[in-house]
């Protein structure tokens, strides 16, 4: 995390306590987003092993549908472990590593649920479409995937940032 004086992520009289607790809020906000839909993907990975039509897949379904589901538990691990390191590292004083530990742990979440979106993707695909186009069309989703929620932002991100419209219209 940056400690500098003028950091961009540092507001007007807050002190690296209350930047600590802000972010830590915000990451907590974006997780219960991510959690919500990691948990909606795992019941439905969980059910579909339940399904008549399970034994009917070949080694290459059983092969995408093990890898997701694996994926997805990964996920599930990484984006609820911010909630563990924050129970063991609350009363230290040391808020600010938790943020930049949780976030990290965020990011791995991401891109572990990634990857399982579009194994389920692939997998649902596969049975009412020929296999060539349930994978052009996974690595369509898997294509789209990198470019929202890395492209996009690690651009934007490098980019300078545009003047506050709050502030300038408050003079």
């Amino acid at each position: 995390m940056d400690k500098s004086p003028g950091a961009p992520d540092e507001r007007p009289g807050e002190s690296p306590a209350e930047r600590a607790d802000r972010n830590f809020a915000d990451l907590l906000q974006e997780l219960r987003v991510t959690q919500t839909g990691v948990q909606i993907l795992f019941a439905f990975l969980l059910t579909l092993v339940f399904q008549q039509r399970f034994t009917e897949l070949d080694r290459f379904a059983v092969i995408v549908y093990v890898v997701t589901v694996v994926f997805c538990v990964g996920a599930s691990i990484f984006l609820i472990a911010p909630v563990a390191l924050h129970r063991v590292m609350f009363r230290l004083g040391r808020k600010a590593e938790v943020v930049d530990g949780s976030a990290k742990q965020a990011k791995t979440g991401m891109a572990l649920l990634a990857v399982a979106l579009v194994g389920a993707t692939l997998l649902a695909l596969d049975m009412p479409l020929p296999r060539w186009l349930a994978l052009v069309l996974a690595g369509g989703i898997a294509s789209t995937l990198v470019i929202v929620w890395y492209v996009v932002p690690v651009r934007r991100a490098r980019r300078p940032a545009d003047p506050d419209p709050i502030a300038a219209s408050n003079p």
